[in-house]
C-alpha cells in the first residue's frame, strides 16, 4: 500500500517534545474534523490526519460495520493493518515518532483495533466513545502504553458494560488505562477536551 491510498492532512510540529497526534475521526468525518481538537488538547504537536476509506451511505469510516454496533471484523482487521502501513510511511515521510491516536467513535474503535493488532504503531491513546472492536482479540502486549478511555453516561450508541470490558481489555493486555465516564451522550463536551488536554500533558511530563 502506497501512503496516497489515504487522503490526509499533515501539520507539523511547532514545539519541540510534543507527541505527534494521529487524529481519526467519526463516521461522516473527514481529515479535517479533528485538527481543531488535536490543536486544542495538544498545542503545538505535530498533526496527521486521515480520511476513513470506507463509505457508508456516502459517509466515511475505517472499517465496515454490518449493522449499528455489530461490526465487520473481517474488515476490521484489514482496515487496521492498512492504517498501520499508513502511519508507518507517514512517519518516514515527515520524520515524527510514534503518534498517540485521538479517535472519535468510529476513529476510537479502529484506533483501539490497531493497538491490539499492531500494539507498536502507537505511543498511546486517546479514545473518545470508542467500544470493543473485536469479540476475539489477539494477546497484545502493550506494556504501560498510556490510554485514556472517555465515556458518556447517557451515550445511546455505546453501552456503558462495552466500555468498561473495552478499559479492561487493554488494562489485560498491559495498557496503563485511565477511564473516566463523563455526564455526556455521544458527542463531545469540554470535559473531554480538558481531560484529555490534562492527560497529554502528565504523559508528556512523565515522558520527559
Amino acid at each position: 500500500m502506497t501512503e496516497s491510498a489515504f487522503i490526509h492532512r499533515f501539520e507539523p510540529a511547532t514545539s519541540a517534545g510534543s507527541a505527534p497526534l494521529l487524529l481519526l475521526h467519526g463516521t461522516g468525518g473527514d481529515e479535517n474534523d479533528l485538527l481543531g481538537l488535536g490543536k486544542m488538547i495538544s498545542p503545538g504537536s505535530a498533526l496527521l490526519s486521515p480520511r476513513g476509506r470506507v463509505l457508508e451511505h456516502g459517509m466515511p469510516r475505517f472499517f465496515r460495520r454490518l449493522a449499528e454496533g455489530v461490526f465487520d471484523e473481517d474488515d476490521v482487521r484489514r482496515r487496521a493493518r492498512e492504517l498501520g502501513d499508513f502511519v508507518s510511511e507517514a512517519r518516514q515521510r515527515y520524520g515524527i515518532a510514534a503518534p498517540v491516536a485521538v479517535g472519535f467513535s468510529n476513529g476510537a474503535n479502529i484506533a483501539a483495533a490497531l493497538l491490539l493488532l499492531q500494539p507498536d504503531v502507537l505511543a498511546g491513546a486517546i479514545l473518545l466513545r470508542a467500544m470493543v472492536p473485536l469479540s476475539d482479540p489477539p494477546q497484545a502486549e502493550l506494556g504501560g502504553k498510556p490510554v485514556l478511555l472517555l465515556s458518556g453516561q447517557a451515550d445511546p450508541i455505546v453501552p456503558a458494560s462495552n466500555s468498561a470490558r473495552l478499559a479492561a481489555l487493554l488494562s489485560q493486555a498491559g495498557a496503563g488505562v485511565t477511564h473516566k465516564v463523563l455526564p455526556a451522550g455521544h458527542q463531545l463536551s469540554q470535559a473531554d477536551v480538558t481531560l484529555a488536554r490534562d492527560w497529554i500533558g502528565n504523559v508528556a511530563a512523565e515522558a520527559a
